[in-house]
């Protein structure tokens, strides 16, 4: 068995989990360890990291670094999921906001805030994660994270969907930045699309498509694509 050891950049496709694109790589590059640094919704695309072989072992180089997203948010209803894929929970008509207030409320997100994770999210309250207790009906809150958004730039040409380009620390959930943007402007709002497009130093021009490089069965168009990780020569 031949022994991969590196980093991998690739696109992540709509509709795998983080954890099904280590797996299937795992299985592709005949066993070897396989890690990611930082998980995206299975909805999501874009930018995901993988750490091959002894360079799992590297992990925490990759814990506080910043990403971007290019994000959909879409006005008039919200999901209990804040995003595309849950059940409705409240509508409302986009007509009534005012979008110069909006662009207020999206400016003011800026900087370091307070954040309240999506009740579907694999934050853990008194040791369960509050997507298994929302599952169970059981809607828990956790305690208010710290965040920072570095950048973020809104295209509102297109309302009731508002175009956002932000940037921002780790842990920072864009699900909640759509809801929240919901809330404060008087009508009910979710993410429709999310594409992580850097993550620390890795771009999207880095990654490769995952979906492409898969298809091999054993595993070399992916293999291909494993670089060396910096500072482990």
């Amino acid at each position: 068995m031949t022994a991969y050891n590196g980093i991998l950049v690739v696109d992540k496709p709509a509709g795998w989990t983080s954890h099904d694109v280590v797996k299937k790589a795992k299985n592709l590059l005949g066993g070897c360890k396989v890690g990611h640094t930082g998980t995206l919704d299975p909805s999501a695309t874009g930018v995901l990291i993988l750490l091959v072989g002894e360079a799992t072992k590297q992990a925490k180089r990759f814990e506080n670094d910043t990403k971007s997203y290019l994000a959909e948010v879409t006005f008039g209803f919200a999901t209990d999921t804040y995003d595309s894929t849950g059940t409705v929970t409240e509508t409302g008509d986009p007509s009534t906001v005012s979008i110069s207030e909006l662009k207020r409320t999206v400016e003011g997100l800026r900087g370091d805030s307070l954040q309240s994770p999506p009740p579907y999210s694999a934050v853990k309250v008194s040791g369960t994660r509050l997507y298994k207790l929302a599952r169970k009906g059981e809607m828990r809150e956790a305690h208010p994270r710290k965040i920072t958004i570095d950048s973020i730039e809104a295209d509102f040409s297109s309302f009731p969907i508002v175009r956002l380009d932000i940037s921002c620390s780790k842990g920072t959930y864009i699900r909640s930045i759509a809801h929240d943007l919901g809330r404060k402007a008087g009508c009910p709002a979710h993410l429709s699309a999310l594409r992580r497009t850097r993550a620390g130093e890795y771009t999207i021009s880095d990654a490769v498509d995952f979906v492409s490089a898969a298809q091999t069965a054993d595993g070399t168009r992916l293999a291909h694509h494993i670089r060396q990780l910096p500072g482990t020569e």
